[in-house]
């Protein structure tokens, strides 16, 4: 015996008793013995902890990481040797029916152990373990193969005909099925057809994942300031036995994998057979620019200043500094309610407007500022479809698309008045319910039975609606209510699902100086920085401010929730009609104390005040007039931002304005909701 090889078997047995993974086998030994049944294969998952096996032995370390198949077979002897000593599987015949999977818990930080799949050449021969990372864009159901089979000479008088398990054929990394199990292989004693005896096949679960580097975000946004070019290439990914419904579809994994070439026919496939799955975490942006700090303490005498001024200079390459406040401020609004979270609050924002090429530049630009923005392209699909397998196995296979790619993040469908009834229709139900239904016909996909599959829709979605196209294919309504907006286009449902609709000020044929000016400019010279702000917040200040915002935990205040709840009731009751009860969706409520959190994170604060639950009752209110027509609260057309920000003056007017609104409210509350008690401040 090979002296090397003697001594890593010593270590092997070292390392599992220390770190655990001896008790682990010895109780997964107890399991198989306890059921009485013979198989095929004895299947054994070990973890691996490379750091600590290369401080035991680092020839030993080096082999696992490097050579992980050999590897695994002194792992083989060293079990096998364990459970004849010991007596632990009485059904255990020889050492090939043990089966082991080395999973590592993770690998050295350096490239040489990460694949990129972006990169050429993709190395998928060198059969070792390699971390890679991207985004889960298919996921097929999950189907059967075979862990190992029984194979026993047709020859009678050779002794590999008897029943004993010395043909054993076991799945190795890359495999195909018809590698494992076939009819032609041929006995190696006297080179007659082996048969597979049925009874000792061994099962397990497959599912195949599309997957692609996180990169693609970048070019699916429409508009990025990154000029690199860059190859992007999915690449498929098996999951085999526990590890199957382990992924998400839309979620960012890291992977620790043996790449391999899968052969199809023709068709070759690079692949990777993954021994560990682990969530990928971005981390959060931990601070915000300098200059944000110095704004937050020069307008720290008011809780409505910071914002104001923030949506004032918002996107200042793109739209000039001073107009579309309202709409920015949503935008920023919408921006940090953006997460993975389950349970998120989400913001959504139809925007009625005749000036579509200048309100999709400014929801193009704002996209970018997340990880996860996507700009929908009209030729795809939305929402998540089904199609074959196209790795012959015939089974179904869903297909990501845009709302599940820009799961926590926003996804931006462009002019609602493109869609067709049926997408709207699908569109609405996944705004009320956050999630969409995939259904797979089991005749069509090779399954005994149907299936429906539930897919969580975690985003944010934006659209526009072009009042001039509406009114041209529409005849306009005369029962008008004051205030109410006529998108008649868009189904009145629909409209009601989403959280915000915002009209813009400006009309197309007569758009604001500044405004004309700023085209005209940026077309001479599109690099230029047209205006101070612009190089003050730069665009990757408002990346990372954005991103340290969303990620605050913020609580409602007794004050703010009582004001929310005083003018959720009052409004209920106010905007009603005798045929349909209260025209104020439930979802309302959800809404209000989405933008009072939102707000209260743009002002980097962690608790929710009245004074942000004032903004966000204000801007609902004006949504609700654009939808159903004024109320007894009546707020003006634009009463979040009354009038133009170009001093300290003009922020103390908005203050002194804002205040008044306050008090407006609660007179509103104590009209129409007099059982909500609120503290009301006299001076």
């Amino acid at each position: 015996m090979d002296p090397e090889m003697q001594k890593m078997r010593e270590v092997v047995l070292v390392y599992l008793d220390r770190s655990g993974g001896l008790q682990k086998f010895l109780h997964d030994c107890k399991k198989y013995n306890d059921s009485k049944q013979s198989y095929a294969v004895y299947r054994f998952i070990i973890s691996i902890n490379p750091s600590d096996i290369a401080e035991l032995d680092a020839t030993l370390g080096n082999y696992i990481l490097h050579n992980p198949l050999p590897a695994a077979q002194i792992f083989q002897s060293v079990c096998f040797v364990a459970i004849k000593t010991l007596s632990l599987i009485e059904q255990l015949q020889t050492e090939a029916q043990i089966s082991i999977l080395l999973k590592p818990t993770h690998l050295p930080p350096l490239p040489s152990y990460v694949l990129s799949l972006s990169a050429y050449p993709f190395n998928y021969t060198s059969q070792r373990f390699y971390m890679s990372e991207g985004i889960v864009i298919a996921m097929g159901t999950v189907t059967k193969y075979t862990q190992g089979a029984r194979f026993l000479c047709t020859e009678e008088t050779c002794p590999f005909s008897e029943g004993r398990f010395r043909c054993i054929r076991v799945h190795c990394p890359g495999a195909t099925e018809s590698a494992t199990v076939r009819t032609d292989f041929v006995c190696s004693l006297c080179s007659s057809l082996l048969q597979e005896d049925m009874k000792f096949r061994v099962l397990g679960d497959k599912q195949i994942i599309e997957m692609i580097d996180a990169k693609i975000l970048n070019a699916l946004k429409g508009y990025s300031n990154d000029k690199s070019h860059f190859r992007i290439q999915a690449f498929t990914v098996f999951l085999r036995d526990e590890l199957a419904n382990k992924m998400t579809i839309g979620n960012h994994y890291r992977i620790i994998g043996i790449p391999a070439c899968v052969q199809n026919g023709l068709q070759a496939t690079a692949c990777i057979e993954v021994n560990s799955v682990q969530l990928y975490k971005p981390n959060g942006s931990s601070s915000v620019s300098d200059n944000f700090k110095y704004l937050l303490s020069l307008t720290s005498s008011s809780c409505w200043r910071f914002t104001a001024v923030l949506a004032n200079i918002f996107a200042s390459q793109v739209v000039p500094p001073g107009t579309y406040n309202t709409l920015k401020l949503a935008i920023l609004l919408s921006l940090v309610q953006t997460c993975e979270k389950e349970s998120a609050d989400y913001l959504d924002l139809l925007v009625v407007t005749s000036d579509t090429l200048i309100i999709d530049r400014l929801l193009n630009y704002s996209l970018c500022l997340l990880p996860r923005g996507i700009r929908h392209p009209p030729s795809s699909d939305i929402f998540p479809s089904v199609s074959k397998d196209k790795h012959g196995t015939g089974s179904a296979s869903i297909q990501a698309c845009s709302a599940v790619l820009a799961k926590g993040g926003i996804c931006y469908i462009g002019d609602l008045s493109s869609y067709k009834k049926d997408k709207l229709e699908l569109l609405q139900s996944v705004l009320e319910s956050r999630t969409t239904t995939v259904f797979i016909p089991g005749k069509k996909y090779g399954e005994e039975a149907d299936q429906q599959v539930t897919v969580s829709v975690q985003t944010n979605f934006w659209s526009f609606v072009d009042v001039d196209s509406s009114s041209k294919k529409h005849i306009q309504k005369e029962n008008f209510l004051i205030g109410q907006m006529d998108v008649s286009l868009i189904p009145a449902n629909l409209v009601d699902s989403f959280g915000l609709l915002i009209y813009t000020e400006f009309h197309s044929c007569r758009l604001s100086s500044p405004v004309v000016h700023h085209i005209l400019r940026r077309a001479i010279n599109p690099e230029a920085m047209l205006y101070k702000v612009s190089q003050q917040f730069r665009t990757q200040d408002y990346e990372e401010f954005i991103l340290f915002a969303r990620n605050l935990h913020v609580e409602l205040s007794s004050e703010a929730e009582s004001l929310i709840q005083g003018y959720y009731l009052a409004s209920r009751r106010v905007r009603r009609d005798s045929i349909h009860g209260s025209t104020l969706s439930a979802s309302a409520l959800k809404i209000l104390i989405s933008l009072s959190k939102a707000h209260a994170k743009l002002s980097l604060r962690q608790t929710v005040l009245e004074e942000d639950a004032v903004i966000a009752i204000l801007l609902l209110e004006s949504s609700l007039t654009l939808k159903h027509g004024t109320s007894a609260l009546c707020v003006a057309p634009n009463p979040v931002f009354p009038f133009d920000i170009s001093d300290e003056n003009s922020l103390q007017q908005r203050d002194i304005y804002l205040m008044q609104c306050h008090h407006q409210v609660l007179k509103f509350i104590a009209a129409y909701s007099p059982g909500i008690h609120i503290n009301t401040n006299e001076e």
